[in-house]
C-alpha cells in the first residue's frame, strides 16, 4: 500500500490539482467562447487528469525509493500521458469537404495536458506562463489570422455573390 504522506503534504495536493483544474478551465473557457467542441470541462478534465498521473508517479517513485527501489522512473508515466492525450486529439481532428477542422483544438488540449504535467510536478510559474502563452495563441493569433485572411483573400473569395435561386421551368 502506498503512503500517500511519504512525499508531498496534502495541501501541497491540493494546490497542484486545484491549480491545473483553474488552468485547463481558462483554456477551455476560450474554447467554449470560440464555439469549438472541447471547452472546459473536456480542457479541465485533461489538465486535471495528467496532474493526476503525475503525481500518483510521483508518489509511487517516492514510496518505492523509500523501499529503497532505485530504478522507478516517474517520467514514464508522464510519457504515457502526452500519448493519450494524442489518441484524444486524434478523435478531435476531422475533414469536412476540403477543410481539416479540430487542429486548434486538439493541439490545446495536447497543451492542456502538459500543463497538468508541469503542475503535478510542482512547476507552477511554467504551468502559469504556458497558460498565458496559450490564452493568448487561442485569442491573439486568432485575430491575426482573421485579419491575414481577409487581407489575402482573392476579390473572387471576398465578394461571393449570393447563390440564385432555381427558376421552376
Amino acid at each position: 500500500m502506498i503512503d500517500a504522506t511519504i512525499g508531498l503534504p496534502l495541501g501541497e495536493i491540493a494546490l497542484r490539482l486545484g491549480l491545473a483544474l483553474v488552468l485547463g478551465a481558462a483554456l477551455g473557457l476560450e474554447r467554449t467562447l470560440a464555439g469549438k467542441t472541447a471547452g472546459m470541462r473536456t480542457y479541465t478534465l485533461v489538465s486535471l487528469g495528467s496532474a493526476l498521473f503525475v503525481l500518483v508517479s510521483q508518489l509511487v517513485a517516492e514510496q518505492y525509493l523509500a523501499e529503497g527501489l532505485r530504478t522507478f522512473d516517474p517520467l514514464r508515466v508522464a510519457s504515457q500521458v502526452v500519448v493519450g492525450v494524442g489518441f484524444l486529439g486524434a478523435g478531435l481532428i476531422i475533414f469536412q469537404g476540403n477543410k481539416l477542422r479540430g487542429l486548434t483544438t486538439a493541439a490545446g488540449l495536447w497543451v492542456a495536458a502538459g500543463l497538468g504535467m508541469a503542475v503535478g510536478f510542482g512547476l507552477y510559474g511554467v504551468a502559469l506562463l504556458v497558460t498565458a502563452l496559450t490564452l493568448a495563441t487561442f485569442t491573439l493569433l486568432w485575430q491575426v489570422e482573421n485579419y491575414l485572411d481577409r487581407r489575402l483573400a482573392s476579390p473572387f473569395e471576398r465578394e461571393k455573390p449570393a447563390p440564385k435561386a432555381k427558376s421552376s421551368s
